[in-house]
C-alpha cells in the first residue's frame, strides 16, 4: 500500500489544493493532507477550523484523509508510514523552494520520494494568500474555494457579506 503525505498548512483549503489532492488520490492508495499546526505564517483560521474545512472538502473522496499534525513534516510522514510527500507546482519560484525542501527532507528520511504535480491551469495562479487578500477587498473568490470556504471567511470578516 502505497501512502501520499500532502503537507501544508491549508490556510484556508482551495480549489488549487483540492485539485492536488484528487490528483494525488488516482495514483496512491491513499492520500493523507497533512495539516501543520503551527506554520511561520499569519494565519487566519485556527488548526481545527483548518482541519473541519478540509475534511468537508474531500468528505466524497474516499482514499484522502485529513491529519493535523506538529511535528517536522518528515517525522510525522514515518509515523503514518508515507512513502511519498506530494507537492504542488505553479510556477518557477515554487519549483526552487520545493527543490530545496525535497532535498532537505531526502537527506532527513532517505527514501521518502516528494512528488510534485504541476498546478492546473485554471488554478496557477491560486494561494491561500492570495484568496484572503482578493477576500478582504470585496473580490468574488466563488471559483476559487468551496462555497463553505468563502462563508467561513465572511465569518471572519474578510469578503463580501
Amino acid at each position: 500500500m502505497i501512502i501520499a503525505l500532502y503537507p501544508g498548512s491549508f490556510d484556508p483549503i482551495t480549489n488549487g489544493h483540492l485539485d492536488i489532492a484528487t490528483r494525488a488520490s488516482k495514483l496512491f492508495d491513499k492520500t493523507v493532507i497533512g495539516i501543520f499546526a503551527t506554520p511561520e505564517k499569519n494565519l487566519m483560521f485556527s488548526l481545527e477550523e483548518r482541519v473541519v474545512l478540509a475534511k468537508k472538502a474531500v468528505a466524497h473522496l474516499p482514499k484522502i484523509e485529513v491529519m493535523p499534525y506538529t511535528t517536522i513534516t518528515v517525522d510525522f510522514a514515518k509515523e503514518i508510514k508515507a512513502q511519498v510527500l506530494v507537492r504542488g507546482l505553479r510556477m518557477i519560484g515554487d519549483f526552487e523552494w520545493e527543490f530545496e525542501m525535497a532535498m532537505m527532507n531526502q537527506m532527513l528520511s532517505p527514501g521518502l520520494e516528494t512528488v510534485c504535480f504541476m498546478a492546473s491551469q485554471e488554478y496557477q495562479f491560486l494561494s491561500a494568500s492570495l484568496i484572503k487578500e482578493v477576500a478582504g477587498l470585496g473580490g468574488d473568490i466563488t471559483d476559487l474555494v468551496p462555497s463553505y470556504v468563502a462563508e467561513a471567511l465572511k465569518k471572519k470578516g474578510i469578503g463580501k457579506k
